[in-house]
């Protein structure tokens, strides 16, 4: 497997955190522990620099797109406690919005699906999840769900949207924590707010990152999972069945603390970033087996 790599100098003045792409891959956003987001525009192998964005007061941690129907929309995510939300206009990047409601680092989030609405999911040190709604009225709604994980939340990822006619499958997310444990959540009519419905344990240490699969009609939902215990896991549910139990299946165990994990957009190939510096590429054969199918670290682009 050969791929083009683009290398360049960010001028960030400290270690990098995230590194996203927009919904059509002409834009790069990236951060770093210097407080700062940059903004860079992608093109056949080749990158020009935008804007930097530095209203944050301590190091950023992530950084996603909203999809494209909303605009031009960013939100990042930073050890000082806020969440921004920022829209390009005419003059650039400015923040729309600031939410300030945790009492600790905000160390994720993710916008769901835009079938759901302009919604982002965050999760914090302080044991708490929010979300954040543009609403109707051209306000932004803030609901916090405490005790998420009572000792810091570390990941957070929401679940395709799998058809409109099964509705058990909207508005579901997952959230990794502290406390070792996978917790994947239901919006519930009754109480208006998102319920724990399943608590998946396995992991021996800090659950680092949590990622579903992105449904391409595909027969089950997936949704990896990686720790400081040195594990992924996959955890698979039949998209059909009426149980709400996972399947949990482990890769072969890595040399160092996994850091984060990513589904390619096609849902059926899984990138594994560990503390090694090296990224592995997994894959499910025929017999429902995951096996790595490419490697790449710092000194050479595939191995």
């Amino acid at each position: 497997m050969s791929t083009n790599t683009l290398q360049f100098d960010t001028q960030h003045e400290d270690m990098i955190h995230d590194a996203q792409l927009d919904y059509y891959g002409k834009r790069l956003a990236t951060c770093s522990s210097d407080g700062s987001i940059r903004i860079f525009e992608v093109s056949n192998q080749q990158q020009k620099f935008v804007e930097a964005l530095k209203s944050h007061t301590g190091p950023v941690w992530q950084v996603s797109w909203a999809h494209p129907k909303f605009g031009s929309v960013l939100a990042s995510c930073s050890y000082d406690g806020t969440v921004l939300i920022w829209k390009e206009t005419g003059s650039g990047f400015a923040v729309i919005h600031k939410h300030d409601k945790h009492q600790a680092s905000v160390n994720a989030i993710a916008w769901a699906s835009h079938e759901l609405g302009p919604v982002l999911l965050c999760g914090s040190s302080d044991g708490k999840i929010s979300l954040v709604s543009f609403t109707e009225t051209g306000t932004w709604e803030v609901q916090m769900i405490r005790s998420a994980h009572a000792t810091g939340v570390n990941a957070v990822s929401w679940a395709p949207v799998i058809a409109a006619n099964e509705p058990t499958n909207l508005k579901l997310f997952a959230t990794g924590g502290c406390d070792n444990n996978v917790k994947i959540w239901a919006y519930s009519d009754e109480t208006k707010t998102h319920d724990v419905v399943q608590t998946l344990s396995g992991h021996s240490d800090w659950v680092r990152d949590v990622a579903f699969a992105p449904n391409s009609g595909l027969p089950r939902t997936y949704l990896a999972s990686c720790s400081q215990d040195k594990n992924v896991y996959i955890w698979m549910r039949d998209a059909q069945s009426e149980s709400l139990d996972w399947k949990q299946q482990a890769l072969e165990p890595f040399p160092d603390v996994v850091w984060r994990v990513s589904w390619s957009l096609s849902g059926n190939v899984l990138a594994v970033s560990c503390g090694d510096n090296r990224v592995t590429l997994w894959k499910e054969n025929v017999k429902g087996e995951w096996e790595c199918i490419s490697e790449a670290n710092e000194s050479s682009q595939t191995a």
